[in-house]
């Protein structure tokens, strides 16, 4: 039986991208509100664990959200997403672009958004006030590759006490990636020893090993573990920041 070229399309996309999740032109129907903040930017208490850094995301400037069915135990954390609204003669056809920073749930929404990233649904600034009067609008969306600015970096968290007890987020993940597992090195077994994901993209560690500290992470749509090679002192302390030389696509 011989395919249409329209087939044949569908067929090569699905086989380029799996096991990547597929990101062609499909959206999909839901709704989304928004939460208040004092500046308009995220809040750094999301369930997430991003803290502070979680208002911004960096290229994102404060176009965060928080999901629900899109949260997936912590692992759509840092995702990134365009969100259109559905009411023509307010909604802008490009939507909002956004990043995942918290877990959220509202009137059946798949995105509870900050007030940037929601404001940016409208066309312009009188759109985007009369948007809020509805509080909840019909959307579409879809997952798009994220563009951080910069390399991913470690940050440890300020949970963390060396040397009793070891966590960190792994942040500016490109693409379309998601943190599946974490792991650290044993000097002395000579193996690779998992974290445990504590809740949202907090990896932890109880009891780590003295001295220097080497982690690697294994994302999805790649087959390889991604080794930044790159050594974590032995005098870490919690609210660190290293920088990979890593930049995933």
């Amino acid at each position: 039986m011989e395919l249409s070229f329209k087939h044949q399309l569908g067929l090569v996309c699905v086989i380029l991208l799996f096991p990547a999740l597929c990101y062609c032109d499909e959206y999909t129907k839901s709704r989304a509100t928004f939460y208040s903040t004092s500046d308009g930017y995220g809040t750094p208490t999301g369930a997430c664990g991003f803290d502070e850094y979680g208002r911004r995301m960096n290229w994102y400037d404060g176009s965060v959200a928080g999901v629900s069915g899109l949260w997936r135990n912590g692992a759509g954390c840092g995702t990134c997403y365009q969100v259109k609204c559905l009411i023509p003669k307010l909604c802008d056809v490009n939507g909002a672009y956004l990043a995942v920073t918290d877990q959220g749930y509202g009137d059946n929404t798949d995105f509870v958004m900050s007030p940037r990233a929601f404001s940016k649904l409208g066309i312009n600034k009188a759109a985007s006030a009369e948007l809020k009067k509805y509080g909840t609008v019909d959307i579409e969306y879809k997952r798009v590759p994220c563009t951080y600015t910069g390399n991913v970096l470690f940050h440890i968290k300020e949970t963390s006490t060396n040397p009793g007890y070891f966590a960190l987020v792994i942040l500016n993940v490109n693409g379309i990636h998601d943190v599946t597992a974490v792991e650290m090195w044993q000097m002395e077994s000579g193996q690779w020893k998992p974290l445990n994901r504590n809740y949202g993209a907090v990896f932890d560690f109880p009891n780590p090993p003295s001295g220097e500290i080497r982690l690697r992470f294994q994302v999805s749509g790649l087959y390889e573990w991604v080794d930044p090679k790159i050594i974590i002192p032995s005098n870490w302390k919690a609210g660190d920041t290293f920088v990979t030389k890593v930049q995933l696509n």
